[in-house]
């Protein structure tokens, strides 16, 4: 990457430091969103704004030291990102700067102005190729394979502004990342080499052939989530929670548990403490679907609070375009963005930096924009190859102190369809996953009860309507039961308030660290509620003969209830059906004596 040639006019040259906002006079020669190279130290930055004779530029990397007359070179081109093998098991910063090689060569802090070419030039793949010599292919078509991990074939691809006829391409071998792998001819007679990568801009939208609604969910093993608000392969949700509400443990059982090929996680101004667990949990996690490390196949983009607040701002575009890339392979892909809140408060610096009118609580006006811009790059889609692909947006929020009117979660709220909203009380009460069901939504019902029907042959949608009344029920009655204690509440309310009880800590209430209850597949998660349900109903009806509730809840059954999610896997219906054959009997014998 060379920097462009000034010398037909005077270089353009540094006027004003705010921060990591710069403003330079005799621009130009530079263009919107292009890449500079800024000072002695060599540092990056990204043109934001033209005016008649300069520009302003954001920085990304840390100021400190740099005066004005520094010389700014452009480069010619927008921030990119490098898409090829090598990606997987990565850690990188949010312009794409491998973090472990940058480790290698400088320690434990970045060297300011220090380029990393984000994949290794000098590890050879082995390639086999999938197109013939005459053959005419087309933008995103597959050229051939590369076993990128034990886990991933890594499908290399034609880049989507290229097509025409293969005029060479080399036999199955090892080869280095920047050796050509083929040959392309275009329509007016131009040859283009194509090598096992290429750079494609963060801003722009990589290209597909259509974009469909996905009738699949991204099951997750979560029973509040996958059973109650369960979230499509290609949509978009949210966890909204304040300090301590498990928004972090939450996307680390989903980016674990989650039916996804590949998962992105980008650790976009957490606190370091925070980010370090990731980087070391993630690489010891075994995959359960492969038996091997979860690594090999997740890229982590790592931007920490003290890592410069421009590169923040970058790394939410920098996860989302990889995601974009494996989708493009045909691959479902779940991001995990942690979190949108500390890249708005990125925006709101960069924009105050920029002396632009602020809007509510002093985020640019654009904020609504971008949130939509990021959330609407997620779907399912057939890709310029005919594959079905699909990249899931899953965004914490951490609005302060909790509050979710506050702007990022409200503007959120408008552009995902998933929402899965934490809650400080039940995080206090140590009740995780800590969602709480009257807060939560999800507009995927409709897409996913078909899956649901082919997969368990149970009406799903109307069991999920009968537990989301008994929660909505026991709230009104939890007003009720502060003032004048549950003692006052006539039988069939009492009935409500047990069942919704049964309901929460049975089934909702969920152990990340239980090697059983850590994920329920979707027969478990059915049988659970089957049985919690038929014994709401029993007990409705017991009522009816006047039998006191309290002895209801005495029957010894319940005992096997309360341990049903640790002690079976799910895998057989026997000992599901063997309880319920146990409730039946009881009930029928407590029904015997009583009347």
């Amino acid at each position: 990457m060379k920097p462009r040639d000034n010398k037909a006019e005077d270089p353009a040259v540094i006027t004003a430091i705010n921060g990591p906002v710069v403003k330079v006079k005799g621009a130009g020669q530079l263009s919107m969103n292009e890449m500079v190279v800024i000072g002695e130290d060599h540092l990056p930055g990204e043109v934001i704004e033209l005016f008649p004779d300069g520009a302003t530029i954001q920085v990304y990397e840390d100021t400190t030291g740099l005066k004005t007359g520094a010389i700014v070179s452009g480069q010619g081109i927008p921030l990119f990102v490098e898409l090829g093998p090598g990606l997987i098991g990565q850690i990188f910063d949010g312009t794409q700067r491998p973090l472990s090689a940058a480790f290698r060569e400088g320690g434990s802090f970045l060297r300011k102005g220090k380029a990393t070419e984000a994949l290794a030039r000098d590890k050879p793949w082995s390639f086999k190729p999938r197109v013939k010599v005459g053959e005419d292919v087309s933008p995103g078509q597959v050229l051939g394979e590369v076993r990128e991990t034990v886990s991933l074939l890594h499908r290399v691809l034609v880049p989507p502004n290229r097509s025409g006829r293969i005029v060479a391409v080399v036999p199955e071998g090892a080869y280095l990342l920047e050796e050509q792998i083929a040959l392309l001819e275009g329509s007016q007679g131009e040859r283009t080499p194509i090598p096992l990568y290429h750079r494609w801009p963060v801003r722009k939208v990589r290209p597909c052939k259509e974009r469909i609604l996905s009738n699949e969910p991204l099951f997750t093993g979560q029973r509040v989530v996958d059973f109650l608000f369960p979230l499509a392969k290609g949509g978009t949700a949210a966890i909204p929670g304040g300090f301590g509400t498990g928004k972090t443990i939450t996307q680390h059982q989903l980016s674990k548990w989650a039916d996804a090929d590949i998962i992105i996680y980008i650790g976009c101004g957490e606190r370091g403490n925070e980010m370090t667990g990731v980087l070391e949990d993630f690489p010891k996690l075994l995959d359960p679907r492969t038996g091997r490390p979860l690594i090999e196949r997740t890229v982590l983009i790592a931007n920490t609070s003290d890592m410069p607040v421009v590169s923040r701002e970058a790394s939410i575009y920098t996860g989302i375009t990889i995601a974009e890339y494996y989708r493009d392979m045909g691959y479902h892909v779940a991001l995990m963005a942690d979190s949108t809140s500390r890249w708005a408060e990125a925006l709101r610096e960069i924009s105050g930096r920029l002396e632009e009118m602020p809007a509510e609580e002093g985020f640019p006006a654009y904020l609504a924009s971008r949130l939509a811009e990021f959330y609407e790059r997620a779907g399912a889609v057939i890709t310029l190859s005919g594959d079905r692909g699909s990249v899931s947006a899953i965004g914490a929020v951490s609005p302060p102190g909790g509050d979710f009117s506050e702007p990022v979660t409200q503007h959120t709220k408008r552009f995902v369809s998933t929402f899965w909203a934490l809650d400080k009380e039940l995080a206090s009460a140590r009740f995780f996953p800590a969602i709480n069901c009257l807060n939560s939504y999800t507009g995927y019902v409709d897409s996913v009860a078909l899956w649901w029907k082919e997969t368990t042959g149970v009406d799903w949608v109307k069991m999920r309507d009968q537990a989301l009344a008994i929660l909505k029920e026991e709230a009104r009655l939890q007003n009720i039961v502060k003032l004048i204690g549950e003692d006052a509440l006539p039988d069939d309310q009492k009935v409500t308030f047990y069942g919704a009880g049964l309901i929460k800590e049975d089934f909702l209430q969920q152990s990340a660290f239980d090697p059983v209850d850590t994920y329920s597949p979707a027969p478990k998660q059915v049988f659970m509620m089957q049985l919690i349900l038929r014994f709401i109903e029993l007990m409705m009806g017991a009522v009816t003969y006047r039998i006191p509730v309290y002895r209801l809840m005495e029957l010894p059954v319940l005992e096997e209830f309360h341990r049903m999610k640790y002690a079976y896997p799910g895998d057989d219906p026997a000992p599901f059906k063997t309880l319920q054959a146990r409730l039946e009997e009881e009930f029928g014998e407590l029904l015997k004596r009583e009347t």
